[in-house]
């Protein structure tokens, strides 16, 4: 148990991703060393045959430019399955056609909203890049989809709008072009919860047959995880992405990998701040899982993750 010595850190010119994940493992200490074990499960996971892999995440790391680590993981087909919020439709969609804005978080924000900016943390995005684009964009699209069939799955439907961006200047950095470019499929079961929602719901005021279907959602995610012989998955905060992607794996005994990301405190009993040993007692990650909890901003965690993981690769 007590064998393995704890190391210095040695940083030396020339050194890749890779290469400060082996000292960050060797270092022994705190997160450092949990998140060279990340690495190591995420390759373990991506390389096992007949294991599907699940990648969760929350819309607002969307806003920043980690959106295009998420975007590489779908382009590179690294992932099966995706559980997301609406606000990453939101903000996806939004960046395709308008530039968000270095902000900060110490501003006041009475004269940011009398100039018509949004603030997120320190991300700043004026009206005509967010509510109004997407309206602008938005209807046209569901119009055209309203012609095809009244009924639609939030997969069904996210997929379509990744279609539409084809031709699109900007469609390459998408998420949803991606996911729909490799037919990976992209389940938001909070589809009203954001602006994406909205435009549907202000749609479905002068057509009252357009609804969406969260059972075929439902169904679609039941299909995966019980004909899975093996899962895994790479979970970024908490809310109900996370929960979607544990409950569903709990009917085929758990998850076999994961890595879960967070920036919230376990004490208070969330979803969000529970850690990956606590789902073992749902049977939400099975008792032999791989599995780690990292404390931190995905933002700085997960470019380091992925981008060694890619040298891996």
């Amino acid at each position: 148990m007590i064998d393995k010595p704890v190391k210095d850190i040695q940083l030396k010119k020339g050194m890749n991703s890779n290469d400060l994940i082996k000292e960050l493992y060797e270092s022994g200490g705190f997160t450092a060393k949990k998140v060279a074990v990340a690495v190591d499960i995420l390759e373990e996971m991506i390389k096992e045959k007949d294991c599907v892999r699940f990648l969760s995440f929350p819309a607002c790391i969307c806003s920043t430019g980690t959106r295009g680590v998420i975007k590489e993981l779908l382009k590179r087909k690294l992932f099966d399955v995706v559980i997301t919020t609406s606000g990453t439709l939101d903000h996806d969609l939004a960046r395709v056609w308008k530039n968000y804005y270095h902000g900060s978080f110490v501003v006041d924000d009475k004269q940011l909203h009398k100039r018509g900016i949004n603030r997120l943390g320190n991300i700043f995005i004026p009206n005509e890049c967010y509510g109004k684009i997407l309206e602008e964009k938005m209807q046209p699209i569901l119009a055209k989809l309203y012609k095809t069939k009244q009924k639609w799955s939030t997969k069904d439907l996210v997929w379509e709008f990744g279609k539409q961006l084809e031709n699109e200047k900007n469609c390459k950095d998408s998420i949803i072009y991606w996911a729909w470019k490799n037919k990976i499929p992209i389940f938001i079961p909070g589809i009203t919860d954001g602006a994406f929602g909205s435009q549907i719901w202000m749609y479905y005021q002068e057509h009252r047959d357009f609804t969406i279907d969260l059972l075929k959602d439902e169904q679609d995610l039941s299909d995966i995880t019980f004909d899975a012989k093996k899962s895994g998955a790479l979970i970024i905060g908490g809310g109900i992405s996370k929960h979607h992607t544990i409950w569903w794996n709990q009917f085929k005994g758990g998850l076999d990998h994961v890595v879960y990301i967070t920036t919230a405190v376990e004490y208070d009993g969330s979803l969000s701040g529970a850690q990956t040993r606590e789902a073992i007692s749902w049977g939400k990650v099975k008792e032999k899982a791989n599995n780690v909890t990292i404390d931190g901003d995905a933002t700085i965690l997960l470019p380091i993750i992925i981008s060694a993981l890619f040298e891996r690769m």
